[in-house]
């Protein structure tokens, strides 16, 4: 009873806090009335009541599910996935092919990171509280359900990486001063034991990748940015590191994976001297590189090695497909997998005895479940696959679901002569045009939309007969390392140049409806939002900006500390008088008068990433210049909306207004 009375008290301030807060926000419209939803943990602002019949049509979509591996039983003979029956996603053991999902975890929080011990049975997981993404280490026994907190309860740890004997992991954390990225290491029997074996210099992040076969190093990542990153040798006796890849001067992504079976090596990808990431082997005695992967003009984009390190695989991301190629890491020897539907493959795991690769599929008109893949002795050939779970699609018929196509758009500059060409991936209706659009912008900005499952988009497909297109405007990655730079410091405003050209090419299409055109985003593709209707409002119907940046500059000063000097690369440095003078001249909360299209946002009040004063200031902003906001706020969320209630209201809100500014 008591803690049940300290949550309902934290709730009651929560949202007195959150009302304080907001005052500004009420103030600049004195006619908008809020109330709340979801037993007070959804604020609504501006938004009108909900038909029920749009709750009752997206029932189906709501309650499509996916399951992902998570890892392999020490026998072999079962799996972990995680897979959401209740409000979160929680670990769930399969012990056969299509069999029963036994649930293991049931938690108010989704679990995050999941890892077995080697040679036993116990689970290091992580797990945050509302989103805040200050997650906690535990220990789980799978057997009884058992959970043992390993941090200290207060700082942000993840990256969790077990020595080959079991007896101790490394993680990252900023238990140390709350926000540098330091490596740790313990013996989880005694959490008492946590040592920190390297302190982080500087403001870029430091995790552990994998201990030696003996367990005296330590493979080291160092991330800067997206287009610079360092592998480090951590002698754990003695604390010393020694850099092996990367140069600050010359700076490109060294991205480590694991030690050879000997512990003479490691393998990792590169893009040094290389537009796209490359797999390669360094010999630590000579210091010898090998580039692997010579012939393959995509990225490696995942790796992984077996237990015993005798098995690999890696993954080639080509123009947002996967490709899958089992790898020999004695030999360097490599071959495709075939069979592996079009779409998403994430590598999951060997078993322990070598005989399968786990892997988790995702389609367009299927959701993410979880495959074997048989294994030769050779390691380089493979049987047929075997699915092991068939996620429930609510009744939903998907062989009527969209399949997304490429195509590329000209932009405004030229490369060679020829103008840049900016790829996209459009989603139509099977009906007759001509139809309105939505544009969904990803995040990141340094990531890539990539075809897959999207309950959300059939939806919008099937109910408003709208076509969806999701471009991967310059700064995207996945196309080179070139392109992922193009829209860095003061280039900022040419990604969202590339979104008008991709206006101009819906004029030009004729099953496209040029007058109906919605801009939806989340994180930087809220920026992106707010950019575009910032300057393209008079050819836009409405935008929908989640979590989404208003202010660089705020944005830098209330970042959580432990990511600002990340993101410094990526934007700009506030603290240069030239540089915040343009991050101030391109943020649209300075340019409310521009934004004249209707606007929805959507913010999680715990947010460490864009902190919700973001949201706050956008909507102050506009609803001061005259123009009306629709604004939802989840009091127990965070970067995104992860309990299924608050995602429930979040979809049907979204679908009123895109059904009140899509409709002719």
């Amino acid at each position: 009873m008591e803690y049940r009375i300290i949550v309902v008290c934290f709730a009651f301030a929560f949202a007195f806090a959150f009302a304080l807060a907001s005052s500004t926000v009420a103030a600049a419209n004195a006619e908008v009335k809020e109330r709340m939803a979801n037993n007070g943990n959804v604020v609504l602002s501006g938004i009108p009541e909900i038909p029920p019949e749009i709750g009752r049509r997206l029932n189906r979509y709501q309650n499509v599910r996916g399951a992902a591996f998570r890892g392999w039983t020490r026998d072999s003979e079962s799996i972990f996935i995680s897979t959401r029956f209740g409000a979160v996603s929680q670990l769930h053991r399969v012990d056969m092919p299509l069999g029963a999902r036994h649930q293991l975890t049931f938690f108010r929080e989704p679990v995050g990171q999941a890892s077995r011990q080697p040679s036993g049975t116990s689970i290091a997981m992580t797990m945050d509280e509302g989103g805040n993404e200050f997650a906690q280490i535990f220990l789980l026994n799978p057997r009884n359900g058992n959970l043992k907190r390993l941090s200290d309860g207060e700082s942000r740890n993840s990256g969790i990486v077990w020595s080959d004997d079991g007896q101790a992991i490394a993680f990252r954390s900023t238990r140390r001063n709350g926000r540098s990225n330091d490596v740790w290491v313990m013996d989880p029997e005694k959490p008492e034991s946590a040592e920190l074996v390297l302190a982080s210099p500087d403001g870029s992040s430091w995790g552990a990748v994998d201990f030696s076969p003996n367990g005296r190093e330590l493979l080291i990542s160092q991330y800067v940015s997206v287009t610079d990153s360092r592998i480090y040798l951590l002698d754990l006796k003695t604390k010393e590191y020694q850099l092996i890849r990367g140069d600050a001067d010359a700076p490109s992504v060294n991205l480590p994976s694991g030690f050879t079976s000997d512990g003479k090596g490691f393998f990792f990808t590169t893009d040094a001297g290389a537009n796209f990431r490359r797999l390669a082997f360094y010999a630590i005695d000579s210091a010898d590189v090998t580039i692997l992967t010579e012939g393959i003009d995509w990225d490696v984009s995942g790796l992984l090695i077996s237990d015993d390190r005798s098995r690999g695989a890696f993954s080639v991301n080509a123009g947002g497909r996967d490709q899958i190629y089992l790898f020999d890491p004695r030999s360097h020897t490599y071959k495709g997998v075939s069979g592996i539907p079009t779409g998403r493959a994430s590598l999951g795991g060997f078993s322990p005895d070598n005989r399968q690769l786990a892997m988790t599929l995702n389609t367009a008109t299927s959701p993410s479940d979880v495959y074997t893949l048989p294994i030769s002795r050779d390691g380089l050939n493979h049987g047929a696959m075997t699915r092991w779970t068939a996620s429930e699609v609510a009744g939903l018929d998907l062989s009527q679901f969209a399949e997304p196509d490429l195509f590329e758009y000209p932009t405004f500059d030229s490369v060679d002569g020829e103008s840049r060409q900016i790829p996209a991936w459009v989603y139509k209706p099977k009906t007759k045009g001509p139809h309105p659009v939505i544009i969904s912008i990803h995040g990141g900005p340094e990531s890539q939309f990539r075809p897959g499952f999207s309950s959300t988009f059939q939806q919008w497909i099937a109910d408003l007969g709208a076509a969806v297109i999701a471009p991967n405007v310059r700064g995207s990655a996945g196309y080179g390392r070139d392109y992922v730079l193009l829209d860095n410091g003061f280039k900022r405003e040419d990604s969202v140049r590339d979104i008008g050209a991709l206006l101009d090419w819906i004029e030009t299409q004729p099953d496209l409806d040029q007058d109906r055109v919605v801009v939806y985003g989340g994180s930087y593709g809220g920026y992106m939002v707010l950019a575009s209707m910032m300057h393209f409002s008079d050819r836009l119907a409405a935008g929908v900006d989640i979590v989404g940046i208003s202010n660089f500059v705020t944005f830098l000063e209330n970042t959580e500390d432990y990511r600002r000097d990340l993101r410094r690369v990526e934007y700009g440095d506030e603290r240069d008088p030239v540089m915040r003078a343009h991050l101030e001249s391109i943020s649209p909360s300075n340019h409310p008068d521009k934004i004249t299209a209707p606007l929805l946002v959507v913010q999680g009040e715990n947010d460490p990433r864009v902190p919700a004063s973001e949201s706050r200031q956008i909507v102050s902003a506009v609803r001061g210049a005259g123009q009306d906001v629709w604004f939802m706020n989840a009091l127990n969320e965070g970067h995104g909306l992860r309990k299924k209630e608050n995602r429930d209201l979040y979809l049907e809100v979204v679908n009123l207004f895109l059904q009140e500014h899509l409709e002719k």
